[in-house]
């Protein structure tokens, strides 16, 4: 319930705090005396539009700050947190406030948290309804009719049944939808489809198969430029050009040269040093001859371990680059390419099972919407009892509220069969015939401010505790009437505050006496200015407001005895 309004520079008014209380709460005081002001104040607070001309005169902006107490399970903390703005603490108050500056620009807030103006009124809805000569809100709202109606009296599981009737119809409606347009899609694509599972097949890649090909690819390309290494080096011991020497020739060239310097046996004379060297150095040229026949035996026997198959080196490049290949067709990498298959193979699987599924689909679809269709019609015939219902409860109220002549009606107009939904198959319309004769129309379009105002009193007091929304205010519903007409909209007033908060500006004694809480809105001049302020009345001054609005400015003994009278009720 709102619990606090704080407003700040708007219009006549400088600075006002007032608080609030649960149960009726009325407004008084002398017409002119700025209790519009207090409505377009709050107006501002719960999104209404804002204007330059709400700024008061020498001030740079106004401020209005609604503080809302919520109880446990209203929707409103779910819908902030939609939007981002948790309420951590359910006992935190919740705050709206509106800055409107001088050129007419406005700033929105939630609990200080800067918001839309969309966001703010979506908000606003969910806490007040305002009833009267400002914009109708609420019961005016033809979209809160059907809930109304349902909670006056339709049994909540056959709402239940028919919810869940319409989500299983919908989600096997979404199921066919989407095979058929699996199979359209493929069957546009079907020989695209075949030929790539055709040649995937064909190809038949296996999980890890690149890492292990280029693994392999790696080692026999190690092994080849091994094998050329040896070769070329066996090459270079021995020439296969016979033109070329190679080293063991050279060796043993050296050694038969050196042999003919030495000198025979039979040759005596040669000095013994020179001998000496160049048997060494014919020993050397030997050792060098062994070791080199022995390093071509080693070459050799590596030659021989090291041979490599080039045709499998061969047939793995092919291999990996024929995977790569397709991989790059497809837009995929090369390890994708079974998974890829697996799809595909679906797909076309799915083309060829296609006819089968969609038929035991559309099956589906027909026994869920047939299902729904009986759930939805039990539905019907409920709201139409309970119309009826409501009809009469509300046209009894009219009559005391001076509405005699007019008539309540609810309608059922029924959907399109495309705008069903899950809450049925029609939706619901509160509409008033305000003279005989004349045909209903909606609540905002047929009724005065006053009379329209006094309608949906009636309508409160029947739909009593069945709206989300806790507060309601209500101008200009004693407007024109007096007496037992008065007397009779403060009691539905009163009732109607057991339930919820109700906040009334009202003209008429026989309301005012009715509030549990009373504020005065009066008007003084304070140091050459004009000022608005709202006083809460005590039990005396309540007394001496009341005979005021019955007797005007002399107040006489009589009329407080009649204020005692309205009082004691």
């Amino acid at each position: 319930m709102l619990t606090h309004l704080s407003i700040r520079d708007v219009v006549l008014i400088e600075r006002l705090d007032l608080p609030f209380a649960p149960g009726l709460t009325v407004l008084t005081g002398e017409t002119g005396a700025g209790k519009s002001i207090l409505l377009d104040s709050l107006g501002l607070a719960l999104g209404e539009r804002a204007s330059a001309g709400l700024v008061r005169a020498g001030a740079g902006q106004a401020s209005v700050t609604a503080c809302f107490d919520l109880q446990d399970g209203h929707p409103l903390p779910g819908l902030l947190a939609k939007q981002g703005i948790v309420i951590d603490d359910a006992r935190e108050p919740l705050v709206l406030r509106r800055i409107v500056t001088v050129d007419g620009r406005s700033r929105a807030y939630v609990n200080d948290q800067p918001v839309g103006v969309s966001l703010l009124r979506r908000a606003a809805a969910l806490l007040v309804e305002i009833q009267g000569q400002h914009e109708q809100m609420g019961l005016a709202d033809q979209g809160t009719h059907l809930d109304l109606l349902d909670s006056f009296g339709v049994p909540p599981a056959l709402r239940a049944d028919t919810e869940a009737a319409y989500r299983a119809w919908m989600a096997a409606t979404a199921e066919l939808a989407a095979a058929r347009a699996t199979m359209e899609s493929a069957a546009r694509e079907e020989e695209w489809l075949r030929q790539s599972v055709e040649d995937l097949a064909t190809l038949a890649p296996q999980d890890d198969e690149e890492t292990h090909l280029a693994g392999l690819r790696q080692g026999l390309q190690q092994g080849e430029r091994r094998g050329e290494a040896i070769a070329a080096a066996l090459a270079e011991l021995s020439p296969r050009d016979r033109r070329s020497s190679g080293p063991a020739a050279a060796l043993r060239g050296a050694s038969r040269t050196l042999q003919r310097l030495l000198p025979s046996a039979a040759e005596p004379g040669a000095p013994d040093g020179a001998d000496r060297l160049a048997h060494e150095a014919l020993a050397a040229l030997e050792r060098a001859e062994e070791a080199l026949g022995e390093a071509e035996t080693l070459l050799s026997r590596l030659a021989a371990e090291a041979e490599s198959d080039p045709r499998l080196l061969e047939q793995t490049e092919e291999r990996l680059f024929a995977l790569r290949a397709a991989a790059r067709k497809h837009g995929v990498s090369v390890p994708e390419l079974p998974g890829l298959l697996a799809a595909l193979g679906d797909r076309l699987a799915a083309l060829d099972s296609g006819n089968i599924r969609i038929g035991a689909l559309e099956q589906l679809v027909r026994e869920r919407r047939a299902r729904f269709e009986d759930a939805a019609g039990l539905l019907s015939t409920a709201r139409e009892k309970t119309a009826r219902r409501l009809e009469s409860a509300v046209t009894a109220e009219l009559k005391p509220l001076r509405l005699d002549r007019a008539r309540f009606f609810v309608t059922l107009p029924p959907l399109a069969p495309e705008a069903w939904n899950a809450r049925g198959r029609e939706q619901a319309a509160f509409q008033i015939a305000a003279n005989p004769g004349q045909p209903p129309g909606p609540l905002a379009k047929v009724a005065s401010g006053g009379e329209l105002s006094r309608l949906m009193l009636a309508l409160k007091v029947v739909l009593a505790g069945r709206s989300a929304v806790p507060t309601l205010v209500f101008d200009e519903v004693d407007s024109g009437v007096g007496g037992a007409t008065a007397s009779a909209i403060g009691e539905r007033l009163s009732r109607v505050g057991q339930d919820v908060q109700v906040l009334v500006i009202t003209h008429s004694p026989q309301v005012a006496a009715r509030g549990n809480a009373h504020l005065r809105i009066s008007k003084s001049v304070a140091r050459g200015r004009t000022e608005t302020r709202a006083d809460p009345l005590s039990t005396e001054q309540r007394r001496e407001e009341i005979a005021r609005m019955l007797a005007g400015d002399t107040i006489t003994e009589a009329a407080r005895a009649a204020a005692d009278s309205l009082l004691q009720g």
